[in-house]
């Protein structure tokens, strides 16, 4: 099994009048392959998956997919359900059309026990063979994958290769990578990617690479090539726009931020979600005044 690491993209999804635009999808995914990424992360939760239906989400991974194909990029198909069945049917999917991976939130509003958590991802990973990453984010689901139960996972499950660890905690990754070196630890929080690369973390799932790929892609190439000099002056550099694409509910801030770079030629979300406020709008624009996005 391969194991898929290195600079990751946690894609957003384009919508044109209520409808995902496949066009700009695509578009974006080819920006992203020639910008360094080393993978592609469709319908996760930026990619607004909770508000797909599961048609949507299934063409959403097809077209990752087969832009994909022939490039040095990677796909792994968000594949997160509160329903495990659900979950399974997309994770099926997905590794029938070809994705070279998965990543699976934990459930949400259900608040499982730790021994549902570990038969939820057992069972996800189970019903496919293709590389699989947990995906503990508790601050959005209500739920923590405490380190012993991702541990087990990783010992009992083999296909079980990594965590998305989006905590915000870096005395988690370091007691996951202590006990289990060779699980790959991957940060889910923009903010502390350089500290979680310099604590040994195998890579990154960032919202940030949405629009600046280029610059996501050399910090954590530096990183893992052990230039810790030239990735902190990146991580320096991105301070800024990692802290304002967070100020309001994610993905509400990188999508504005997109389009405000002409990177978007509509600005459309799902309810819940709603668009920024103007006083979000601003700060945006003015942060981006400091980058240069390359289109």
């Amino acid at each position: 099994m391969n194991n898929i690491t290195g600079a990751m993209t946690a894609l957003i999804t384009p919508f044109k009048n209520g409808k995902v635009d496949t066009v700009c999808y695509e578009r974006l995914i080819k920006r992203q392959i020639e910008q360094g990424i080393d993978a592609v992360v469709p319908v996760g939760t930026t990619g607004e998956s909770a508000t797909l239906s599961h048609a949507e989400h299934k063409e959403c991974i097809e077209i990752a997919v087969a832009t994909c194909k022939g490039t040095h990029v990677k796909v792994i198909a968000g594949a997160g359900s509160n329903a495990t069945h659900e979950a399974c049917d997309i994770a099926k999917h997905a590794q029938a059309v070809g994705a070279d991976g998965l990543l699976s939130v934990a459930p949400y509003y259900n608040k499982p026990s730790q021994e549902g958590l570990y038969q939820h991802y057992k069972a996800i990973a189970s019903s496919v063979e293709i590389p699989f990453m947990l995906y503990n984010v508790p601050g959005r689901t209500g739920v923590d994958i405490e380190a012993n139960t991702a541990i087990r996972l990783f010992d009992d499950v083999s296909n079980i290769y990594a965590i998305k660890e989006a905590t915000g905690s870096l005395e988690r990754a370091i007691e996951l990578l202590s006990k289990r070196p060779n699980f790959c630890v991957i940060s889910g929080d923009d903010a502390i990617d350089f500290p979680m690369l310099a604590n040994g973390a195998s890579g990154i799932i960032s919202v940030t690479a949405n629009i600046l790929p280029n610059l996501k892609s050399q910090l954590v190439h530096a990183s893992l090539n052990g230039d810790f000099k030239t990735a902190k002056e990146v991580s320096n550099k991105l301070y800024a726009i990692n802290n304002a694409l967070f100020c309001e509910s994610n993905p509400i801030p990188i999508k504005a931020a997109m389009y405000i770079a002409g990177l978007l030629d509509t600005l459309e979300y799902r309810l819940p979600l709603t668009p920024p406020s103007d006083v979000t709008m601003q700060r945006l624009e003015e942060t981006l005044k400091n980058y240069e996005v390359k289109k």
